[in-house]
């Protein structure tokens, strides 16, 4: 099977890619300022002048499409940084250690379980106020009983093996095991758990801006356009359409991603499912 060119990770990356490009150009370069109000051209239809046309305050759609994405891609990547870089070490403990600090661990996760992003988001914005940084901490601490999760089924997949136990015979400890032999073989599980989360963690951006929790004006998201436009749904759909459309793309192929490199990394992740561990 020639995984390398599985159809599903290369449809995931072109769509991703186009996304990526379109958040990173703006860093340096939109049509329009995304903060640039003009009245006189509200609601313009799609045209040569506005790719996408105009919203209500008669800032340019593709601009704020571009800024936004660039907001929901930083939002959603530093939160699965965040889950990566708590989830896997507690993951990889509770594996090697087993006992009291996997029963620990496991308790953990429960209890981060057991509060989802959006009420974390809540108890954050009462305490500190709403914001994008908020939102990155509140999903971010959702992901880390994910990845602590997929970190200790991999983990505990490879620790009966026998070159785990040559390890444990060369006097190796629980953490050089844990680096030198555990955390790469459960890297393929990680990244694309991650790519997993980043889709996930876009969603939960778009619903915590959507609600008032995430990114704050006069910074813009796709979350954001989409609160800001639904009032105006039944006039003007196309504000909705294009936020909304941009939303579900980039999950799609950032899905399809996922599923390519499940299967171009190891195809027994998609038979034991041990990437959605976390499910």
């Amino acid at each position: 099977m020639k995984t390398r060119w599985h159809p599903s990770l290369v449809v995931g990356l072109i769509g991703t890619g186009i996304f990526l490009a379109l958040a990173l150009i703006s860093l340096i370069w939109t049509p329009y300022p995304i903060d640039q109000i003009d009245l006189a051209r509200k609601f313009a239809g799609t045209g040569a002048e506005h790719w996408l046309g105009t919203d209500f305050f008669g800032r340019d759609m593709l601009s704020m499409v571009m800024a936004g994405t660039l907001t929901s891609f930083v939002v959603a990547a530093i939160a699965v940084a965040i889950g990566m870089v708590i989830g896997v070490p507690l993951g990889l403990a509770a594996a090697a250690w087993g006992g009291p600090v996997e029963w620990l661990v496991l308790r953990v996760n429960d209890f981060l379980f057991a509060f989802p992003a959006i009420i974390t988001a809540i108890l954050i914005t009462a305490l500190f106020g709403p914001g994008a940084i908020n939102a990155m901490i509140a999903i971010g601490i959702f992901n880390i009983p994910v990845f602590a999760r997929v970190a200790r089924g991999g983990a505990l997949s490879l620790k009966s093996l026998d070159y785990i136990g040559a390890a444990r015979l060369a006097g190796m400890g629980n953490w050089e095991i844990s680096l030198r032999h555990l955390l790469p073989n459960v890297a393929s599980l990680i990244i694309v758990q991650a790519t997993i989360q980043l889709a996930l963690g876009i969603l939960a951006e778009a619903g915590l801006s959507y609600v008032g929790l995430g990114t704050q004006p006069p910074a813009t998201s796709l979350g954001l356009m989409l609160k800001d436009a639904q009032s105006l749904f039944l006039l003007h759909p196309w504000l909705t359409y294009v936020p909304g459309l941009s939303i579900v793309l980039i999950v799609i192929s950032l899905n399809l991603a996922g599923d390519g490199l499940r299967d171009m990394l190891d195809p027994r992740l998609k038979r034991e499912g041990i990437a959605n561990a976390a499910a």
